[in-house]
């Protein structure tokens, strides 16, 4: 998710990144991979899934930034516009991907009142995430989102060694969420500093020429007398 949100920014915002930020974005895939990739097995059906799903939520996470700058548009008005859309298209296409995929069908499964107590409890916790992520995108950008995410990442495993005790945490572990964090604190600092990430704009761009120092203007056009 993170290479392909930082390769949206620079193609279509023409964003540039500090050596300190490409840095630290590594250290957090680091971190991350070294405390959660421990088989890595590939199929046909699995590959176009994970594709899919980096690419479509990759390209959603971007627009959501960008429509709620371009529009000055709210968190709540965007998501009020976007979540039955989304919605339907999932209710189209949700059951079939998963017959692909699974080969069961939903209306198959065998419902009860605790199932069903967890799938609303599921969407309404559902609608907070969906909130709180259209947030934190309009306040900064799908790449700082998925840096910051992956603290999520550090939480559950710390709270899976609270709750079901040691299984699963060893030392590679605790060295990748030791990692992660750090860089995730040194994006923080890298991208904050001016220069860390930083739109380029040709509107204002300097530019020695013979005649002297000038500004290239937004038409093309060199101003020699500022």
């Amino acid at each position: 998710m993170i290479p392909v949100s930082c390769f949206l920014e620079v193609m279509f915002d023409k964003i540039r990144y500090s050596r300190d930020t490409k840095l630290s974005i590594l250290i957090v895939l680091m971190g991350v991979a070294i405390c959660t990739v421990t088989d890595v097995s590939v199929n046909g059906k699995g590959f176009i899934a994970a594709v899919i799903a980096v690419w479509s939520t990759a390209l959603q996470q971007y627009y959501v930034h960008a429509l709620q700058k371009r529009y000055s548009l709210s968190s709540f008005d965007l998501l009020g516009h976007t979540a039955p859309v989304q919605a339907a298209s999932l209710l189209l296409t949700g059951p079939l991907v998963d017959y692909w995929l699974t080969s069961k069908k939903v209306y198959e499964y065998d419902f009860s009142i605790p199932s069903l107590f967890f799938m609303v409890l599921s969407c309404s916790i559902a609608v907070g995430t969906n909130l709180s992520q259209f947030i934190c995108i309009g306040r900064f950008t799908a790449v700082s989102f998925q840096v910051l995410g992956h603290m999520k990442t550090v939480l559950v495993l710390i709270l899976g060694f609270f709750l079901f005790g040691k299984e699963g945490m060893n030392l590679q572990v605790v060295l990748g969420m030791v990692l992660a964090i750090v860089g995730m604190i040194w994006y923080g600092n890298a991208s904050s500093k001016p220069g860390g990430k930083e739109r380029r704009s040709y509107s204002l761009v300097t530019d020695r020429t013979q005649k002297g120092q000038g500004i290239v203007l937004e038409d093309g056009n060199i101003d020699s007398k500022v």
